[in-house]
């Protein structure tokens, strides 16, 4: 393999790693309590085609498990301690969860709701993170291959 196709995979390996890097960054995330064998707030929105980080706090002192059937995910959460789970990205629609533990009183919903267009309101510096990191990235691949020509 030559010197500039070596050059080339490894600026390519760079570029995938800061857009790995900067997705994470950017991974929203939703906190959910569960107190008196209830999910406090019952009802959680997520934007639409993300995938989104849930933390849930069991503030009681027995554990419990997060159910949902339509999330396919399961997971025991013990007293007095957190979890996360990662969720979507998800088509909008209404996805029901329940604490196995406490079926008749620990009951929610995922509430997936389209993206809301770029408003006047949005963070400049999200906005710049957002456009900077890719074009960043791109930048330096574009460089390093112009250079191995």
């Amino acid at each position: 393999m030559s010197q500039s196709a070596v050059k080339l995979m490894q600026s390519v390996m760079v570029a995938f790693a800061l857009l790995s890097f900067a997705s994470l960054a950017n991974r929203p995330e939703f906190q959910l309590e569960l107190k008196n064998h209830l999910f406090y707030p019952a009802e959680i929105e997520i934007p639409a085609n993300t995938k989104v980080k849930l933390v849930i706090y069991n503030l009681d002192t027995t554990p419990e498990e997060f159910d949902s059937f339509d999330l396919n995910r399961e997971k025991v959460i013990f007293p007095q301690k957190k979890s996360v789970i990662f969720i979507g990205p998800l088509p909008p629609g209404r996805y029901k969860f329940f604490g196995e533990f406490n079926p008749n009183s620990a009951q929610g919903s995922v509430i997936v709701v389209p993206k809301k267009a770029a408003t006047n309101n949005t963070n400049l510096e999200d906005l710049a993170l957002i456009y900077t990191v890719p074009l960043a990235a791109n930048s330096f691949l574009l460089k390093e291959v112009l250079h191995a020509n």
